[in-house]
């Protein structure tokens, strides 16, 4: 009869959680990565978008988790929130920018710390946040140009 080996282990999960922004007319990204999420964290992000974009109106386009539509967030005047239909994430501009930063970045890596993960996580973004024809080529579909210039 065979038997299976028992080898002792633990498995440890830590987790960082990165927000992202784009605008694809102008190439910019807007990023903050925080320790946990949840509606508070969510209204810090959209603060901090709101002062990146502070120029224009944001129309940010948001998949609809808890934290996105709780009655205590705080959304700035210079910002309107669309919900996407539900399983869409192709819709969300800012999945094209996650793929890229997974493939190209966190592929086929692993990470011996979590620091390890989030000194990768800065450095990705500041280079991709750096790179507007990258940003470009990755978010702006032709259907944007569908959508009417907003003004504050």
């Amino acid at each position: 009869m065979h038997q299976r080996p028992i080898v002792g282990s633990q498995v440890i999960r830590q987790f960082v959680y990165a927000r992202a922004a784009v605008c694809p007319r102008s190439a910019q990204l807007a990023s903050l990565v925080m320790p946990w999420v949840d509606t508070e964290v969510m209204s810090l992000f959209l603060a901090h978008v709101s002062c990146e974009f502070k120029d224009v109106h944001c129309l940010m386009f948001l998949h609809g988790a808890g934290w996105h539509n709780a009655k205590e967030l705080r959304v700035p005047n210079n910002m309107t929130l669309l919900f996407l239909p539900p399983y869409s994430p192709e819709l969300n501009l800012v999945e094209h920018i996650w793929e890229h930063l997974r493939e190209n970045y966190f592929g086929n890596q692993s990470f011996d710390s979590l620091d390890e993960v989030q000194d990768t996580l800065f450095s990705a973004l500041r280079t991709i946040g750096q790179d507007y024809h990258l940003v470009s080529s990755l978010t702006y579909f032709d259907w944007i140009n569908t959508l009417p210039l907003m003004s504050n």
